[in-house]
């Protein structure tokens, strides 16, 4: 995982801008939109000290994904998320857990006392990464059409 690049756009809109991809959550209407929307991450990891990553496959060096830690820009007032999309080939290869694990780590680091996440109800699998990394199911936020999930860091005793 690193931070993104404008030249991650066209990779990361093949599946960021595809409906059928997207269908729980949000899809780019167009790699403008994306490059609008990587851009305000940016300018939030340049102010809060976090933001998502572009998520690579080691063996490929492809892109494959885009996630982590943030505080939703578009969004605000749910404080610290994490969240992560990723393309159909790498569906069920741990790779959600992989960025849900790492942002974890992060938060922590940060000091985070908690971490949001939304997931849609018909979205089983992402649901089911965010209850092995902890998180508890807390409210369905009826405007997002999702739950809204959120997990306390445990202290060390």
């Amino acid at each position: 995982m690193r931070p993104p690049r404008l030249a991650d756009v066209p990779a990361l809109f093949a599946f960021m801008g595809d409906a059928a991809a997207m269908r729980w959550t949000h899809c780019h209407a167009s790699a403008r939109e994306l490059r609008r929307y990587l851009a305000a991450h940016a300018w939030q990891r340049k102010r809060i000290g976090f933001g998502p990553w572009t998520v690579v496959e080691r063996a490929s060096g492809a892109v494959i994904g885009f996630g982590g830690l943030y505080d939703d820009p578009f969004d605000p007032g749910w404080g610290v998320e994490v969240a992560y999309f990723l393309a159909p080939g790498v569906w069920g290869r741990g790779y959600a857990s992989e960025v849900v694990g790492a942002s974890l780590a992060a938060a922590w680091a940060g000091g985070s006392a908690w971490v949001g996440a939304f997931a849609h109800p018909e979205n089983v699998g992402s649901r089911r990464v965010l209850e092995k990394a902890g998180f508890t199911e807390r409210e369905f936020v009826v405007g997002m059409e999702r739950f809204y999930f959120r997990v306390e860091r445990q202290e060390a005793g």
